[in-house]
């Protein structure tokens, strides 16, 4: 993998949607961390593990050629000493659309090692659409 260092999380998280933006498979796999236990999850997709099955379903996506702008919203950062946990909404312009798509809501973890700062989980779901009731709605059925 790379040599590059992420001084910090956020840092590694730029790179992250910096190498997602571009379609770039060497850049990605430099965010991650060198560990078996690293777990990726895409929008409806299985849960991968392991630096193999991140990188397959990272060059399947990247192969497609599809070039995305990704504007980062909503951020809740919780930081320790050795570990962040960022929580954000992706949103998603594909290339030669004016619009983004609904928002992906997504969980970025990372871990701080001698490397510098590395992602271990990135789990990225939709984000859910509007409540079919209003907030206060009571429950017609009740079990």
């Amino acid at each position: 993998m790379s040599g590059r260092i992420f001084p910090t999380a956020q840092d590694a998280e730029n790179a992250f949607y910096e190498a997602l933006e571009h379609a770039d498979l060497e850049a990605m796999m430099a965010v991650w961390a060198e560990d078996e236990e690293i777990v990726c999850v895409h929008p409806a997709g299985l849960r991968l593990t392991g630096p193999e099955q991140v990188r397959e379903s990272f060059r399947q996506m990247f192969a497609s050629g599809a070039n995305m702008r990704i504007h980062i919203s909503q951020r809740v950062t919780v930081s320790g000493m050795m570990v962040a946990v960022h929580s954000v909404h992706e949103n998603i312009t594909p290339a030669g659309e004016t619009r983004p798509r609904p928002p992906i809501v997504a969980t970025n973890v990372y871990l701080r090692s001698a490397a510098g700062w590395r992602m271990i989980v990135h789990h990225a779901s939709p984000a859910p659409g509007p409540a079919a009731d209003p907030p206060g709605t009571a429950p017609k059925i009740l079990h």
